[in-house]
């Protein structure tokens, strides 16, 4: 791997190492495309409650408050043992790896990264399972005759960085397959909530090898704060909680459950926002002459004419003040795709007023 590749940041959101690497100062003023977060910030509403909340700061966490399980069991439509809350959506699926230790993993990629890294940390060896073609599309075939041997198969739906979305019917499938091969199915569902599609929620009454992984971060935007939760059977969540670290979750983290999820005011705001944008602003990229996969998150995947042209476009927008998110660690991008996240009409139409110059030019 050459020195320039291996130097670009993991995730999304790294303005200053990016500023850094293109010889722009500090303080150029970006608009950050690369994080996959909700436009609309936090609710309005958080600031009061975290100056109430100062209180929560001089004692541990309470292990024994079921309120945000019980708040997450009730939208999910599950019971609280279904449910274990976790730093972030990371903690989760370190977690899911974790329930695996030593076997081995299918990853359907390309895929977030960090489902690698888990299984990595945790001695599990992996086999890739590659979508095909430019519509990332599962071979379900062959993902069953992987499944054979494996402990584990990984899948991101909708899937980060491309967006596509695999089929409830093609997950029940895996979930049949699985019986057969003792394989668990860990499906992580952190930008379901940006999604018109169901999430598999319903399939956890009858699938005991079926893990869900969430967010909360993305959808309240509030990515600092970690938080997410692991959704299973009693059984496999009450292993999970065993190989939890404990005061996993901070105070502060575990009193805001219930009260995100019960802001129906804000999720109606995310929906007519998303309603907005998504396909509106991918169908304007294609109209400028970009292929771009259908979507079903809140972002797009670009694609960039190859690794060159893409960093060159990477380096044009990021001049212009608008950061994209690189591909060059998501397996079978290599490079040569840019995944730009969907963001408010102002932002939206510098994104497209930018790729639009970059074709002229």
């Amino acid at each position: 791997m050459t020195s320039w590749i291996a130097n670009w940041p993991d995730h999304g959101g790294r303005q200053a190492a990016l500023l850094a690497r293109f010889g722009l100062p500090p303080d150029h003023p970006l608009i950050d495309f690369s994080a996959n977060l909700n436009p609309l910030g936090p609710p309005a509403w958080l600031s009061d409650w975290l100056t109430g909340a100062g209180d929560r700061l001089a004692v541990y966490p309470n292990p024994d408050d079921g309120e945000p399980a019980r708040a997450i069991a009730e939208r999910e439509r599950l019971v609280p043992e279904q449910v274990l809350v976790t730093n972030g959506g990371a903690e989760a699926i370190y977690l899911a790896a974790a329930l695996h230790a030593g076997g081995r993993a299918l990853i359907v990629e390309p895929t977030f990264s960090e489902y690698r890294l888990a299984c990595a940390h945790y001695g599990l060896s992996v086999e890739s399972l590659a979508l095909r073609g430019e519509a990332f599309e599962l071979d379900l075939d062959a993902a069953e005759r992987a499944m054979q041997g494996a402990a584990v198969l990984f899948l991101c739906r909708p899937n980060n960085p491309t967006g596509t979305m695999v089929a409830p019917e093609t997950v029940e499938r895996l979930l049949a397959r699985g019986l057969e091969t003792g394989t668990t199915l860990v499906v992580d569902e952190a930008f379901v909530d940006f999604s018109d599609e169901q999430a598999l929620t319903p399939l956890l009454a009858s699938a005991t090898n079926l893990v869900l992984l969430r967010s909360l971060t993305k959808l309240f935007d509030l990515p600092g704060l970690r938080l997410g939760y692991l959704l299973g059977s009693p059984s496999l969540v009450q292993r999970a909680r065993d190989l939890q670290m404990p005061w996993s979750v901070n105070a502060l983290a575990l009193g805001l459950v219930a009260p995100l999820l019960s802001d129906a005011d804000y999720l109606s705001r995310t929906r007519t926002w998303l309603a907005g944008v998504r396909p509106a602003v991918p169908d304007a990229v294609r109209a400028l002459g970009y292929a771009v996969p259908a979507t079903q998150a809140n972002f797009m995947l670009l694609d960039g004419g190859g690794a060159a042209d893409a960093e060159a476009l990477f380096a044009f927008l990021l001049r212009r003040g608008l950061l994209a998110r690189h591909t060059h660690n998501f397996p079978g991008l290599d490079g040569r795709w840019l995944r730009l996240a969907l963001r408010d009409g102002a932002d939206n139409a510098l994104l497209l007023e930018a790729l639009a110059a970059w074709r002229r030019a």
